[in-house]
């Protein structure tokens, strides 16, 4: 289940929330993210490091897109629409998608956001059910 290997990377390993999100879903979802692509995503951690988009999110939006995309997104059938669902759904559950708003909810001193990036992952999960990937 994603959100156990949410704990591994982002507890154990010392990953920010944006790099355990995606590494969690490349590892649930047998995405085959090559390692050094994860690179791309560290940046959006702490919501780009100024409180702006969670990374949780961010990095389930990644995970669409590396999914999904086989050519460009704008050419890619239902990416628009899932990722629409994951941002609705994890705004609607969290009230807000801005990690300057959440982290002061969610942010603990021993676990930091993990809470919010297992509930993250759940709301993930549930969005990819309901999608058919063409790869």
């Amino acid at each position: 289940m994603t959100k156990e290997r949410i704990y591994d990377y982002f507890i154990n390993k010392d990953f920010n929330c944006a790099e355990s999100m995606l590494h969690a879903l490349n590892d649930e979802y047998d995405l085959q993210i090559p390692d050094h692509a994860f690179k791309l995503i560290g940046g959006f951690g702490g919501g780009m490091a100024c409180g702006k988009n969670c990374g949780a999110l961010c990095g389930g939006c990644a995970a669409l897109g590396w999914a999904m995309i086989q050519d460009r997104a704008h050419t890619t059938p239902g990416l628009r629409e899932a990722a629409a669902e994951y941002a609705v759904k994890f705004t609607r559950h969290f009230g807000s998608d801005r990690c300057d708003c959440l982290s002061p909810v969610y942010k603990k001193p021993d676990t930091r956001c993990l809470q919010l990036l297992e509930q993250a992952a759940d709301i993930f999960d549930q969005v990819w059910g309901g999608i058919n990937i063409g790869k």
